[in-house]
């Protein structure tokens, strides 16, 4: 079973994960040559394990995904279902733009040689060098997040010929209707589909169709799912055989996970009558001001809708009166506060209203787009 971790990690943070994977071989550059010169060996149809993924750790440590050792038949089934979602092909050129080290972007360049198609790397993202590449390579799918988009289709964002994409699908964070919107009119038709899913398992997935019927919609449950919500607003799923996981030798983490043979990620919910399911944020990063939950989503929705507001995020901050007071870090281009607080006063109860605002040239973010939400109270005050 492959364990992949970050190459950019500290020879500390390195270290810790490698104590807690207990590898039987680490695999540098050295040990890949090595593994290169050998002889070849025979592999099964379908992999028979997925990778252990270490989660970003945005609310805490990093914690191991690990699904075990699978049969013969769930291994096929987990490449099926890849192959039937995002059609996969030998005339596939998928483009890497998020580091392999993440469970999406290495789902769908494995799936892509695993059908025999190729697969380019960028090494680092820009709208340039993506520019370039699809100028010269016309790759037919990729995979990005939100903040990838934003650098593609935002304002001011080179236009570059698109026309060689059938799939571009993007996930990891939640994405502004405009920028959406923005992205749909530059793509081919049929081409930008969302999913949603987590290093642990896979939720939904969502057609451009889907999404223009129902604008904020992630979709409906994946293929062999099935998707509930319970009183809280708590989202879960419950996966096939071969969607299973455990926390790497967490069974405390575990358990909390699982409820019977469906589990969650702490992700906040609702379904509609049709079983489309609209995000609210997690439940981790609800805000309790003077007594009210805040999904901070929610605000941030409403502060992406002013114009001249190219990125938000809401976080509390410790307060003696209102046990955690509402705070909104705002990337901005030619808007003051005075018409932040004009326009939330018509969108936003006053509960939901941020009390302080602090302007910030970027968001702080893992490479996966999600931002860390811990680290908002310092990169305000930096």
């Amino acid at each position: 079973m492959p364990v992949l971790i970050d190459p950019a990690l500290t020879p500390g943070e390195r270290d810790d994960l490698l104590s807690d994977a207990d590898p039987a071989l680490v695999v540098d550059a050295g040990a890949l040559a090595r593994l290169l010169d050998g002889p070849p060996v025979e592999l099964a149809p379908a992999p028979v394990a997925r990778p252990l993924h270490y989660t970003s750790g945005t609310t805490g440590r990093p914690r191991g995904v690990w699904s075990g050792v699978l049969g013969e038949a769930e291994a096929s089934a987990l490449l099926r279902e890849e192959v039937d979602l995002w059609g996969f092909s030998a005339d596939d050129v998928h483009l890497v733009c998020s580091p392999l080290h993440h469970s999406a972007p290495l789902r769908f360049a494995a799936g892509t040689l695993l059908a025999g198609g190729a697969v380019a790397v960028l090494p680092r993202f820009g709208a340039e060098p993506f520019g370039a590449v699809v100028r010269r390579l016309r790759p037919t799918t990729t995979f990005v997040v939100p903040a990838h988009l934003q650098r593609l289709f935002g304002p001011g964002a080179p236009s570059p010929d698109l026309s060689s994409f059938r799939l571009v699908a993007h996930a990891g964070a939640p994405c502004p209707e405009g920028l959406k919107r923005a992205a749909l009119s530059a793509l081919p038709d049929r081409t930008l589909w969302e999913f949603y899913g987590s290093t642990e398992g896979q939720f939904s997935a969502c057609s451009p169709e889907e999404w223009q019927e129902r604008p904020g919609t992630v979709g409906r449950a994946r293929p062999g799912r099935s998707l509930d919500v319970d009183d809280t607003g708590v989202v879960w799923c419950r996966p096939p055989a071969q969607g299973r996981f455990e926390y790497w030798r967490d069974p405390a983490a575990t358990a909390e996970a699982w409820r019977g043979d469906a589990f969650t990620v702490g992700d906040l919910g609702r379904l509609d009558g049709d079983g489309y399911l609209f995000l609210e944020g997690r439940r981790h990063d609800l805000v309790i001001t003077g007594g009210v939950n805040v999904r901070p989503q929610e605000v941030e929705r409403a502060l992406l809708e002013v114009p001249g507001v190219e990125d938000a995020a809401v976080f509390g901050a410790p307060d003696e009166r209102w046990g955690q007071r509402l705070c909104a870090a705002v990337v901005v281009d030619g808007v003051d506060e005075a018409a932040l607080r004009a326009f939330t006063a018509g969108r936003l109860a006053p509960t939901k209203r941020p009390k302080d605002f602090f302007v910030v040239a970027d968001l702080p973010r893992t490479a996966n787009g999600k931002v860390r939400r811990r680290d908002l109270p310092g990169w305000c005050r930096a």
